[in-house]
């Protein structure tokens, strides 16, 4: 490094960004300190402060490695601070800061949100952000924003939402692209517009009951869980969609068509039939097909799902290439009736993966003859994994469907897996 030019030497300190190593590299010589000035990022981990003894707080600390930076563009702080030291950090580094990254672990302190100005008050002062991301986050006020016309990607990750404090958030972020929130809760009803949003991933903790309302042109990946009345009108976009309801039900969507759609993913322990009989219906020309949905019904009944015509579900997805059928679909496809309808010619013409759960050995006749079936009318079939789970039954009936899948993978082993 001696040997380097300064120019070289300050190019490769400067890709430095955790906090203890450029703090280190500060005591080599005064050659190495004079390129701290050049750091791009700076990253504060969790534990960057539990063994200091000095008289300094790490407020104070973190300011005086900023207020020695010249062009700060990133800053990522996982480690405890106050409201005040983040408004005095970002006082220095605000006209060039573009990506922030804060643990705000104030979750469970609905005093601390209180405070004037709140931590999340003290983020409006970097106006030129790109993208934001929070861990921990309390919002039950609407935080004091200023417009982020630049900001891209909104993050947060763990937390606790009133709605008119969310929809006062999203309302200053007018030109975001990405929007995630992880573990979520406290909403009750989300209302969403925004005209250039093409990335949806939102992920509600609590009993499954919220409601959606999406209105974004772009959007093009939407993935929405916990949700129970979903609304989205513009999606001439969307390519791909993954609805989820592990803890409630999913009793409404609406969607329109779905004419860009290659992927859908439907999960989840109850949906309405008529839920997943538009989501099938609009979802023509899916390509990725993934369901996993138990139980269908209204309110409080679990009741398995009709019966399902083979080929017309087939004929309706002409382009399906990958198809995951878990549980209830399976045994849907699986009923008395759903190969009546078979005409000469017909033919599953895209359809190369197919993926297969299966939980019970009730109806195995019809179970293997649709197994068959989708050998037999794949005629560009690839593979097929048969997934055997909690199949417990001391009748020999389950041993006899054992049978007979083993002897559908030997006939075919060349397609078929048992998984």
């Amino acid at each position: 490094m001696d040997s380097l030019p300064d120019a070289i030497v300050q190019y490769i300190l400067s890709h430095l960004n955790n906090a203890r190593d450029v703090a280190a590299c500060n005591c080599v010589s005064k050659r190495w300190k004079e390129s701290l000035p050049y750091l791009r990022s700076l990253y504060f981990p969790r534990n960057s402060f539990d063994s200091h003894c000095g008289s300094d707080n790490p407020d104070s600390i973190v300011w005086k490695m900023l207020s020695m930076i010249v062009c700060l563009e990133e800053l990522v702080v996982y480690s405890p601070f106050t409201s005040a030291g983040l408004a005095l950090w970002l006082l220095l580094v605000h006209s060039s800061l573009k990506h922030l990254e804060l643990r705000m672990d104030n979750i469970t302190e609905y005093q601390a949100c209180l405070d004037s100005p709140s931590k999340l008050d003290c983020i409006s002062a970097a106006k030129n952000l790109e993208s934001l991301k929070l861990w921990g986050v309390l919002m039950v006020n609407p935080p004091k924003w200023d417009v982020f016309k630049n900001l891209q990607s909104l993050e947060i990750v763990g937390a606790r939402l009133e709605d008119p404090a969310f929809s006062a958030a999203l309302r200053a972020c007018p030109n975001l692209t990405n929007l995630v929130l992880l573990g979520c809760e406290g909403v009750r009803s989300v209302s969403i517009e925004l005209p250039y949003l093409e990335h949806c991933k939102l992920d509600f903790y609590g009993l499954g009951n919220c409601s959606l309302s999406l209105t974004c042109p772009k959007i093009e990946h939407l993935e929405v869980q916990g949700c129970s009345w979903i609304r989205v009108r513009e999606t001439t976009c969307l390519r791909n969609l993954s609805i989820a309801n592990n803890a409630g039900r999913v009793y409404m969507v609406d969607f329109g068509k779905l004419s860009a759609l290659e992927f859908l993913s439907m999960r989840g322990v109850q949906w309405c039939w008529d839920a997943i009989s538009k989501m099938l219906e609009w979802s023509s020309e899916v390509k990725h097909l993934y369901m996993k949905v138990e139980f269908t019904g209204d309110l409080e009944t679990l009741l398995p799902f009709p019966e399902v015509d083979f080929v017309e579900f087939f004929n309706s997805h002409p382009k399906l290439q990958k198809f995951d059928i878990h549980g209830a679909m399976f045994a849907a496809l699986c009923q008395k009736n759903s190969l009546k309808n078979v005409e000469p010619g017909f033919v599953i013409p895209c359809l190369e993966e197919v993926v297969v759960q299966v939980r019970s050995p009730l109806n195995a006749e019809q179970k293997m003859s649709t197994l068959e079936s989708l050998l037999k009318y794949g005629k560009n079939l690839k593979t097929m994994g048969i997934r055997i789970l909690q199949m417990k039954s001391s009748h020999s009936s389950t041993d006899d469907f054992f049978d007979e899948i083993c002897r559908l993978r030997f006939m075919n082993r060349k397609i078929v897996r048992i998984e």
